[in-house]
C-alpha cells in the first residue's frame, strides 16, 4: 500500500461501480486495524504522525467508495471527466423540467402522505440513475455520459434532502 494509490487500489477492490458493500466496511475495519495511530503508541511521535496520515487516508477512501454517488464521481476523475458540478450545470431540458415539476409538487404538498409519496417519487427516480450511472461505468466505459449523470444525481441528492427536511418539519 502507497498513500498516493487510488482508493481502489488502496482497499484491493477492482475498480468499477459496482461493489460489495459488506466487503467494503470489512476492508475499512481491517484496514483501520493495520494503520490505527493506537497501535503505534510505543514507536514514537513520528511513527504516530504517519500512522495518523495513513488513517486519515484509509477513512477518505472508504467514505467515496461506500457512497454511490461519491464512488460514480471518483471513477469518472480517474478516467479523465472530473465532474465540474460547480461549472458545469448544463442540463437536458426534460430533466429541468422533471426539477421544476417535483419542486412544485413539492411546495404545494400539506400533508406527510404527499411528501413521502414524493419522497417515494425521487428514490425510485434515484434508483434508476444509479442503475443507469453502473451500466455507463462498468459496461459502456463512457466516463463522459456518467459525468453528466453524476451532476444529474447531485441535483436529486439535494432534492431528496429537501425532501427529508420538509417531512422533518411536518414532525415525520
Amino acid at each position: 500500500m502507497k498513500l498516493d494509490d487510488n482508493d481502489f487500489d488502496l482497499f484491493g477492490v477492482e475498480q468499477r461501480f459496482a461493489q460489495d458493500r459488506a466487503a467494503l466496511d470489512a476492508r475499512w475495519r481491517a484496514l483501520q486495524a493495520e494503520v490505527h495511530p493506537d497501535k503505534f503508541a510505543s514507536d514514537g511521535a513520528a511513527a504516530q504522525r504517519v500512522a495518523v496520515q495513513w488513517a486519515v487516508r484509509v477513512n477518505e477512501a472508504y467514505q467515496r467508495l461506500k457512497d454511490p454517488l461519491k464512488r460514480g464521481a471518483y471513477l469518472c476523475e480517474l478516467a479523465g471527466q472530473p465532474i465540474n458540478a460547480e461549472n458545469n450545470t448544463a442540463m437536458p431540458g426534460s430533466f429541468l423540467m422533471q426539477q421544476m415539476e417535483w419542486r412544485e409538487s413539492l411546495d404545494e404538498a400539506r400533508t406527510v402522505q404527499q411528501v413521502e409519496a414524493l419522497a417515494d417519487t425521487v428514490a425510485a427516480h434515484r434508483n434508476g440513475a444509479l442503475q443507469k450511472l453502473q451500466k455507463l461505468l462498468d459496461e459502456q466505459q463512457d466516463a463522459a455520459a456518467a459525468a453528466q449523470q453524476v451532476r444529474a444525481l447531485m441535483f436529486v441528492e439535494r432534492f431528496a434532502e429537501d425532501v427529508d427536511r420538509r417531512l422533518e418539519a411536518l414532525g415525520q
